[in-house]
């Protein structure tokens, strides 16, 4: 039996919040090709390992507990090959220099949020670069761009940076927030009182956009940067316009209520969106918010060891199209008596 007077010195038990997440994209109804691509990722300190007495392979890493969650969405636009291939870039561009970059992928509290801002910033110009850099290189991909949406977390900060058409919710207590704006010129009209809002969405200038990674737009690259405090309940959902032309607010907020886990929503998401008509390829992320409570009196592990191959959520090519495992959740082990 505890001596009461410890007892009542114990630590009341600690609140944590962690995220569950996952991603689907699908081709539509009609278009014969997806040119949408989405990456859902965990960033963390990892070490490799060059030589060791261990009985360990020499080329073994030991990956740390994430000290970020990253979420994209990009929706490639220039032709047959050339909508494939930037989209394709922009992701994989941006999977690879995230962990190269010191700012971004620093533990929490490394930086201040200002500092990380700005490398995220340089990064998607950085990205924007190479897709030009590409699209001049050869005739077929010649004005290729995408959309780039993305959501980096610590919680419970979020940092959304964007260019193009698709789109940052956050629903939280049932309602559907548009975080991001449609850099569209029928969106520059309507804000300047030059069309009226409900006409928008069928404007021949929606389809037209002022602002993306690549393509010909003149001038830099434009990154749209918003931040949020994310609470227990909340949800949020990356997708590309495939996806929201077809699904409202209202409508996106009562799915994700009535969904029962992330990959779900997916799902009836993209199947809301085809029974719509499937015009055009849609790609939907949706991550939510958790609360765990950890137990009284214990310490509370966090398992940092290397997962194997078939449970690591992890991006790989497959015949020269990005993939990733679409589901990914941040889990804590069981606690530990001190």
């Amino acid at each position: 039996m505890d001596h009461p007077h410890r007892q009542a010195n114990r630590p009341a038990p600690r609140s944590l919040l962690r995220i569950r997440t996952a991603g689907q994209t699908d081709v539509g109804r009609v278009r014969e090709q997806n040119q949408d691509q989405f990456l859902i990722g965990k960033i963390c300190r990892a070490l490799q390992v060059l030589s060791t007495s261990l009985q360990t392979p020499a080329d073994a890493a030991f990956v740390g507990r994430g000290s970020a969650d990253v979420m994209l969405v990009a929706d490639g636009m220039g032709g047959h090959a050339g909508g494939e291939k930037a989209s394709q870039l922009a992701v994989e561009y941006l999977a690879r220099h995230l962990i190269r970059e010191p700012a971004p992928v620093a533990m929490p509290g490394d930086v201040p949020e200002t500092r990380l801002i700005q490398g995220l910033v340089s990064l998607l110009r950085s990205a924007h670069a190479e897709i030009l850099r590409v699209s001049q290189s050869r005739t077929e991909h010649h004005g290729m761009g995408t959309t780039l949406t993305m959501a980096h977390l610590v919680l419970p900060r979020m940092i959304v940076l964007h260019a193009g058409d698709s789109r940052c919710y956050l629903i939280r207590e049932g309602i559907a927030q548009q975080l991001t704006t449609d850099h569209t010129l029928a969106r520059k009209m309507v804000e300047a009182g030059e069309m009226k809002p409900e006409d928008e969405a069928t404007s021949r200038w929606s389809n037209v956009l002022w602002n993306v990674l690549g393509g010909q737009i003149e001038g830099d690259l434009v990154a749209e940067v918003h931040t949020v405090d994310l609470q227990e309940g909340d949800a949020v959902v990356l997708c590309s316009d495939g996806l929201h032309r077809h699904v409202d607010a209202e409508l996106l907020a009562m799915t994700v209520a009535e969904g029962d886990d992330p990959e779900s929503i997916c799902s009836e998401l993209i199947r809301i969106t085809n029974q719509a008509g499937g015009e055009d390829n849609v790609t939907v992320v949706v991550a939510v918010v958790e609360r765990i409570q950890t137990g009284t009196g214990q310490t509370t592990r966090i398992d940092d060891t290397l997962a194997d191959e078939d449970s690591f959520d992890s991006l790989f090519c497959e015949n020269g199209s990005l993939t990733s495992w679409n589901e990914m959740d941040s889990t804590l082990d069981e606690t530990q008596p001190e």
